[in-house]
């Protein structure tokens, strides 16, 4: 079966052979008589007159392969499952859609939710009870499918009033217009409070907020920058570092391989889950990036350039496309392709370069992990428990000597866990991740000057736009195996347009500008909610589900009402659009009551309001791509952190291919006495054109608040 996972021998598929997802296909050949989503699965609930058994997770999703194992491949489990149930299996990857809306009733059930999630729904699609790993039989006062399933029949049998009203309530909560909050504005305050919360968070002594589990949450750390940005206060910055330098020392690092694993399962940044999310290493990359600009520390260019060897090795199609993650498990045991004993680390390495690494990163002969997530025994987890600097200068080393020695033997050490059976991979690829992706590559191309990076994302966005688009411009949510399919969601559109923006800005061909125009066109013509503001997840000629979800919540990945108010404002600057300011305005005035009562889970929205109070900047430059002084003004307006401003290129000359993008006031702008020069604009009002990069950034620094 796909994912490493074995299946009886002579077992039947069922009928999810016939899909593409990695997910579905691992339960192809389950006993379980699952169906996919779809007309022909809810046709037959309403025939039979049965509940659905909605079961949902991800093909890298550890727990989700623990109980097919214990559950779904049990014939006795699968029994009872297809007497009692309708059983959809569903890839949320695949469809985000019911898995937010399928997330959110499991919170109103249980109070809490999770991967797997189990939904039990009337054959109209109305959820009455939620649950997420089950056993096969109860234990530890958590249910057991195998004593489940005959009280959900004897309920099903002879209470259903009981079923219609619990179904109902949760129904109608679902549909629940959004809080208002009066006529109160949005405003600093709100950014202050944020700010006030993730401090009242911070662990000071290992870095990142709360306790265990830790998630990196990288758009907590692009807003506590900005607030270093706008508030002066120093306390944001050294959080926002802290956080980043505790995870690349952490075993949430793969040391010898790249590439950050899901999330630590302790407040160490020690054990981590061990999956590799395509996500994680975009809008990480992100933070690592716009850390280099405000600190110019190497250190965290030195990360976003192994964070992109790992995708671009591993995590990337031959067409140029990136997949979606790396499971955690590999031969039934999570974390074993990445763990070492001190005894392979001996077998591999040099004696003095293993007793090095083995002093450097606390192996120990029996493991280093006090809790460890039953690896085998003896298993290490390679990690730098201080700083190189610290440990450099106690064993009398320079700190680049000995970075020089310990990446020599981590390199030794990847080269030889490619002997080991490998993690599955999920090979889908996915609009929106992608987006992401593109626009980290993007960003750090421009910012560290790695045209190599800009490649990659421009042949990402090709891929997407050439091979994931129906005849009229609108996007599909997942490819695989040759097939485009499942209509694109908000996120889909919104993160290629930041991508696509992102790539404008990086090489400044007004292809990529155009695209994200039109794209951004759909999203505003098919995803508004006009009256109430903000977009829906779904397009308006979208499949019919329970609810038509709406949020702004930032959780793992930025929501995709955060990332359209972003785009909103940007595009509405490079267009001189206010039309589109004025649509952002309506997306932060639609959640404000949600982000009031708990800002720190609104950091990106928050980010896209730091923008729209000010002061930004609309910078153009004006000059030949190619010439040397159009290039030392873009590289010093990149190397500033100045996260709030939009970028245009004017090249010499009439530009038909920009002119339908391009502002009419930017198509004036012209390069003075011969030299490149930079237009420094708020509010499309412009100051004195300059030719020196350093007053330019000067310019920039200074500029005055909106309204000031």
């Amino acid at each position: 079966m796909n994912g490493g996972q074995s299946h009886p021998a002579g077992a039947r598929a069922n009928r999810l052979i016939r899909e593409k997802s990695p997910y579905l296909l691992q339960h192809a050949h389950n006993p379980v008589d699952w169906y996919p989503w779809g007309p022909e699965a809810l046709a037959a609930a309403r025939q039979e007159d049965k509940p659905i058994f909605l079961s949902i997770g991800y093909s890298t999703c550890h727990w989700c392969h623990v109980m097919a194992r214990e559950s779904f491949e049990d014939r006795e489990v699968a029994a009872l499952m297809n007497d009692a149930f309708i059983n959809i299996k569903v890839d949320r990857e695949e469809r985000p859609d019911l898995d937010s809306v399928y997330m959110t009733a499991a919170q109103l059930l249980s109070g809490g939710g999770g991967w797997p999630l189990n939904i039990i729904l009337t054959p109209d699609q109305r959820p009455f009870y939620a649950a997420t790993y089950l056993p096969k039989h109860s234990r530890l006062g958590r249910a057991g499918i195998m004593d489940l399933v005959p009280r959900i029949k004897d309920l099903w049998r002879s209470g259903r009033d009981k079923i219609a009203s619990v179904a109902g309530q949760v129904t109608a909560a679902l549909d629940r217009p959004l809080a208002e909050c009066g006529g109160e504005a949005p405003g600093e305050a709100t950014l202050q409070a944020a700010f006030d919360q993730l401090a009242s968070m911070h662990d000071p002594k290992n870095g990142g907020f709360g306790q265990a589990p830790k998630f990196p949450t990288p758009h907590n750390i692009t807003f506590l920058l900005r607030c270093w940005k706008r508030f002066g206060d120093p306390r944001a910055l050294e959080m926002a570092e802290a956080a980043l330098q505790a995870m690349r020392r952490g075993g949430i690092w793969d040391h010898a391989g790249f590439g950050f694993h899901r999330y630590a399962t302790d407040e160490r940044w020690l054990v981590p889950h061990f999956e590799k999310m395509l996500y994680d290493q975009a809008l990480l990359a992100t933070a690592y990036t716009e850390a280099w600009q405000a600190t110019g520390d190497e250190a965290y260019a030195r990360t976003v350039g192994r964070i992109f060897t790992y995708v671009l090795r591993d995590m990337t199609s031959p067409e140029g496309a990136f997949y979606s993650a790396e499971d955690a498990d590999s031969e039934g045991v999570e974390g074993k392709f990445y763990v070492w004993t001190e005894a392979e680390i001996r077998e591999v390495l040099a004696p003095a370069d293993a007793d090095l690494l083995i002093e450097v990163m606390a192996v120990s002969a029996a493991d280093n992990v006090p809790e460890g997530p039953g690896l085998p025994p003896g298993a290490n987890i390679l990690h730098l428990p201080r700083p190189l600097r610290e440990t450099a200068a106690r064993l009398k080393m320079r700190a680049g000597e000995l970075e020089r020695k310990l990446d020599a033997a981590l390199a030794e050490l990847y080269g030889a866990r490619a002997s080991r059976v490998r993690p599955h991979q999920d090979d889908k690829v996915l609009a929106d991740w992608n987006g992401l992706m593109i626009s980290a590559l993007a960003r750090a191309a421009a910012a560290l000057n790695e045209p190599a990076y800009a490649e990659a994302a421009a042949k990402a966005a090709s891929f997407v736009l050439d091979k994931m688009t129906d005849g009229q411009g609108r996007l599909f949510h997942r490819w695989r195996g040759g097939e485009a399919a499942v209509p694109g969601f908000l996120d889909d559109y919104v993160f290629m347009v930041r991508g696509l923006t992102d790539l404008y800005e990086a090489v400044f061909d007004p292809l990529y500008l155009r695209t994200a125009v039109a794209l951004n066109r759909i999203v505003a013509g098919h995803f508004q909610d006009a009256a109430g503001g903000g977009f829906f997840q779904t397009a308006d000629d979208a499949e019919a589900i329970i609810a038509r979800h709406k949020d702004a919540y930032d959780g793992a990945v930025p929501s995709g009402n955060s990332v359209a108010m972003m785009n909103l404002l940007r595009i509405g600057r490079l267009t001189a659009d206010p039309a589109l300011e004025r649509m952002a305005e309506g997306v932060i005035r639609a959640f404000y009551c949600a982000a009031r009562k708990a800002p720190a889970g609104f950091t990106e929205l928050l980010s896209a309001l730091d923008f729209a109070l000010g002061p930004s900047a609309e910078v153009v430059i004006a000059g030949a791509i190619e010439a040397p002084d159009t290039v030392a003004m873009i590289r010093a307006l990149r190397g500033a952190y100045v996260p709030n401003k939009v970028l245009l290129l004017r090249p010499p000359g009439r530009d038909s291919t920009a002119e339908d993008v391009m502002p009419e006031f930017v198509q004036a702008m012209a390069a003075r006495g011969g030299k490149a020069t930079a237009y420094v604009c708020r509010n499309f009002n412009c100051a004195e054109p300059v030719t020196d990069p350093r007053r330019m950034v000067e310019l920039l620094e200074n500029v005055p608040a909106q309204g000031g």
